[in-house]
């Protein structure tokens, strides 16, 4: 009878804290059954293209007043790997971070405000880069490299943006405007990943014509740039010299319209210029995929995902 007496005590206490806090609460977490924010973030080659998206999830807290709470937010980024020529029976690899909380860092985050791009054929990076570069690789994990960061010739730093393949396998590293930066300011980074260390650098006399470059990167011992002149011809210089030129108007096919340059850039060993387009290191020569269907970023076509349903973007 005692033990009966302490039970029914304690069963009574524990109601009276439950009304003393208006009522106790129970909390139910899910994912959102669909994924969200499917882009393009680069190019493997001329048939396969990485795409990136996230799940969202919502947490519901049930109570009285300011014990209910019902947020939500976005998490495990994935990274994929689909056929962008032939319709395919879903993608060729799919994996995901585990994360609940959405790090933003490799651009998939639709707010996400973190610089992120394709750096080789089958690699993107992310982040801030500073003092550490998040690098994800088709088939890996995410990894990060903690870096040492040097001036030299410079004193004022600049946010990465770009980071394409360089000299003596190495990477460049620019801002938006870095290039043209006057006076103490650095206008490009070399990245050795393997040293770990990132230098900031002023243009010396042999690079300085790369700063009319809509985009640069190495090929070999080659500095490849991308040249727009008016707004329909794009020239391929290598080394300063032009070797071959494209005159693009607008698109023949699918969507009849202007094309915008505002998204040229090298992707890995590709570039998007009203296409995609790709380069013969031997002969310099573009090369023309007329036979792609012309991409809008981030938006384009039709894929079918794992569960065998079509998802658009």
């Amino acid at each position: 009878m005692k033990g009966e007496f302490f039970r029914l005590i304690g069963v009574a206490m524990t109601a009276l804290v439950c009304v003393c806090m208006w009522g106790c609460s129970d909390t139910e977490f899910r994912w959102n059954d669909v994924r969200s924010g499917a882009k393009v973030v680069g190019f493997v080659n001329d048939s396969l293209v990485m795409v990136g998206d996230y799940r969202c999830w919502t947490e519901i807290t049930d109570g009285v007043g300011a014990n209910y709470k019902d947020i939500d937010g976005c998490g495990q980024e994935r990274l994929c790997v689909y056929n962008y020529r032939v319709q395919e029976d879903g993608p060729r690899w799919c994996d995901s971070l585990s994360d609940r909380n959405s790090t933003g860092i490799f651009g998939m985050e639709v707010h996400s405000t973190r610089p992120s791009g394709q750096m080789t054929d089958s690699v993107i990076w992310g982040g801030h880069i500073d003092n550490s570069i998040r690098l994800w690789k088709i088939g890996e994990l995410p990894h990060e490299i903690r870096l040492n960061k040097k001036m030299e010739g410079c004193s004022v730093d600049f946010t990465v943006q770009s980071v394409k393949q360089w000299l003596d396998g190495t990477f460049i590293a620019r801002g938006e405007k870095s290039l043209n930066a006057d006076g103490d300011g650095c206008q490009y980074a070399v990245l050795d990943t393997v040293s770990k260390l990132i230098i900031y650098k002023r243009l010396d006399e042999k690079l300085e014509w790369i700063k009319k470059c809509d985009d640069v990167r190495a090929w070999g011992k080659d500095v490849v740039c991308l040249k727009r002149r008016g707004n329909e011809l794009l020239n391929l210089l290598v080394n300063n010299e032009r070797k071959d030129s494209i005159y693009v108007k607008a698109i023949p096919f699918w969507d009849s319209m202007t094309v915008s340059l505002a998204s040229l850039s090298f992707y890995g060993n590709l570039f998007y210029w009203a296409y995609v387009n790709s380069i013969d290191s031997e002969k310099w020569k573009i090369k023309l995929n007329p036979n792609v269907r012309p991409l809008s970023f981030p938006s384009f076509g039709e894929f079918v995902d794992e569960k065998k349903k079509l998802i658009s973007y």
